[in-house]
């Protein structure tokens, strides 16, 4: 099966999606340090837009559309407790306390291509159940990543996160969200599915192999009750369908002919429990 998407074919498009993906880094590792209790989503996403500014960068995300959607209207995505993805700057007014969990998705456009990775944040230690919540993303994320090599499909990917998540952790993969293909644009094929199909022909993609050159975003999120959402119409912010607590961790990925090289893999020297 042929690929149907774009590949990296010279040493000078490597790097510049490598830059790229290192310029999100760079914004969560000031983030990280710069989040306090008491910031309101509007501040934190104020200070995003600051960092990207002095870093050479623009959001990817400000002013996306979708269809029947109005244009993204933050910098990044900020997305706390029952929120999974697309939190904007102004859906929740009140300020971060101990117990929050805020997800941050920051995508960014450098010198013409795409970096996108998200994060999960505690605001003050986290319970022994959250934790275990937010080690079930981090742990998922690397048991995947190593299946993108050359020779394997993406529901390798698939395979080795539900069972991670689902069968070894207990928690549940959100239905119907997954990763995508980016590259100079944001959303580009292959969609990467977190969980294999529960039908043929569901998701089409999962049978295409990992081509050298590949760039994908792989991003499970996860929640402790259900993999059912919520989303009130016209509007971007998806909940869990039941309000329990959800992560959310997303690395970019370059799949090479010896393997797969995570470009956002300095996320995971983050700090990311808040005691401040």
């Amino acid at each position: 099966m042929p690929p149907m998407y774009a590949r990296l074919t010279s040493a000078k498009e490597v790097k510049g999606a490598t830059d790229a993906a290192e310029m999100v880094v760079r914004v969560h590792d000031r983030l990280a340090q710069f989040l306090a209790h008491g910031q309101t989503l509007a501040h934190i996403d104020n200070f995003v837009a600051q960092m990207l500014d002095e870093l050479g960068c623009k959001s990817c995300f400000r002013g996306y559309r979708v269809p029947r959607m109005p244009p993204f209207p933050s910098h990044a995505c900020l997305s706390v407790n029952e929120c999974v993805v697309h939190g904007t700057a102004g859906y929740l007014t009140r300020p971060m306390e101990a117990g929050d969990l805020l997800k941050v998705d920051i995508g960014v456009s450098y010198h013409g291509w795409i970096g996108d990775a998200a994060w999960t944040y505690s605001f003050g230690t986290p319970s022994d159940q959250v934790r275990r919540l937010m080690d079930s993303g981090k742990n998922s994320l690397k048991l995947g990543c190593a299946e993108l090599r050359p020779g394997n499909t993406f529901m390798a990917w698939a395979r080795a996160v539900q069972h991670h998540v689902e069968k070894e952790c207990g928690f549940h993969l959100i239905r119907g969200l997954g990763g995508h293909g980016y590259g100079r644009r944001l959303h580009e094929p292959p969609f990467i599915s977190n969980v294999v199909p529960a039908f043929s022909g569901e998701w089409p993609d999962g049978a295409r192999h990992c081509e050298p050159g590949t760039l994908i975003a792989v991003e499970p999120m996860i929640a402790i009750g259900t993999g059912q959402t919520a989303q009130a119409r016209n509007e971007w912010p998806i909940f869990t369908a039941d309000g329990s607590l959800a992560v959310h961790y997303e690395h970019d990925v370059l799949i090479t002919p010896e393997g797969p090289r995570v470009l956002t893999a300095g996320l995971e020297q983050i700090n990311d429990v808040i005691e401040r």
